[in-house]
């Protein structure tokens, strides 16, 4: 696994493995005498375990931690924990992934290590900025939500996530209030068994109600609906009241589930009714999406750079001035709520 993981690196030229370890007490003695910039981490290592690794470097030499994972329910559990303890992302540890191979492994691999020092780079240019100039972002946040966004009138929530997803999670769903009255569909780019590990872990933190969607289920007010991994979630009109759809169609799709496809479904049922957030990823997933809400006059957050793991899938929006608002991760949970609180049940 070590050589496996050092040759597809190192077949980027820009990227260099600096030294590699057999076990966590070793990688933990080599992150704090080389500071790396990323560090893979096995979960299951003898001596010390991943996750004991993993909260002593975040500890002693913090930095971007992406997990070795099996794709088990128990890997799955150890991985939402080490997301809880820092760890930016994962890598699946069989080196197989849903409908993908080992090329397209080697390739997201690279892309994640690439995009996550890019970012780590940009936030500590932006951290040098403000110290010079006494700027603080979060006021200009605050002025652009007072200025945009309306808080009534709202009948769901879709988010789309992806790289960085559960750590930015557990910081936005555990705080929104149980008096929350709308339905959440939440797509966060995750293979199977994750995904059910990471709405378990969300609920037991969280006042309203957290689960991994099921086909055909009645869609409720006040539940956050994940959708499944490897499948597609949307929303369909039923006699009995709107219910949830889980599909592996469209197979065309680059990511499944899909920002995209869930957000076209949920717009058709809701409309202009439906608030779109899009929060850190690579990619555009979701753009797309976001953009026919906005031409309906709906209205879109977007996560700021600055408390993004990677800006891609937030940038996209902004971009193509689909976003209303640009918000900090820690105001994200403020907007659902004002809105949750205000929306209309239907």
């Amino acid at each position: 696994m070590r050589k496996s993981l050092s040759l597809m690196l190192e077949s980027d030229p820009d990227i260099k493995v600096v030294g590699t370890a057999r076990n966590g007490l070793e990688g933990y003695q080599l992150v704090v005498k080389e500071k790396p910039d990323i560090v893979t981490l096995d979960i299951e290592m003898p001596v010390m375990d991943g996750l004991t690794s993993l909260k002593k470097i975040m500890q002693d030499s913090p930095t971007s931690v992406i997990m070795v994972s099996s794709l088990t329910t128990e890997g799955a559990e150890s991985t939402m924990k080490a997301f809880e303890y820092g760890a930016v992302d994962f890598i699946p540890k069989g080196m197989s992934h849903v409908n993908i191979g080992i090329v397209d492994v080697k390739q997201d691999l690279i892309n994640k290590v690439k995009e996550i020092y890019k970012q780590k780079t940009l936030q500590a240019r932006f951290a040098r900025l403000r110290s010079a100039s006494n700027v603080k972002p979060a006021a200009t946040a605050r002025r652009v939500i007072n200025s945009k966004i309306p808080t009534t009138g709202f009948k769901a929530v879709g988010l789309g996530i992806s790289t960085g997803g559960p750590l930015s999670l557990q910081k936005v769903i555990p705080l929104i209030e149980d008096n929350f009255n709308l339905p959440i569909f939440i797509v966060q780019h995750m293979p199977p068994k994750f995904t059910k590990s990471l709405a378990d872990r969300l609920n037991g933190l969280s006042k309203v109600d957290v689960k991994e969607a099921e086909n055909n289920e009645l869609v409720k007010n006040g539940t956050v609906y994940i959708a499944p991994g490897g499948s597609h979630m949307t929303v369909q009109k039923g006699s009995s009241g709107n219910r949830i759809k889980i599909s592996d169609k469209p197979d065309t799709t680059l990511h499944r589930p899909s920002v995209d496809v869930m957000l076209n479904s949920v717009i058709d049922i809701y409309g202009r009714g439906a608030l779109g957030i899009i929060m850190t990823g690579m990619g555009k997933d979701g753009s797309e999406g976001i953009k026919k809400l906005k031409d309906l006059g709906g209205y879109c957050v977007a996560q700021d750079e600055a408390s993004c793991v990677v800006y891609g899938m937030p940038r996209a929006v902004v971009e193509n001035g689909s976003a209303d608002v640009v918000l900090p991760l820690d105001k994200i949970s403020e907007i659902i709520n004002q809105v949750g609180q205000n929306g209309r049940r239907i």
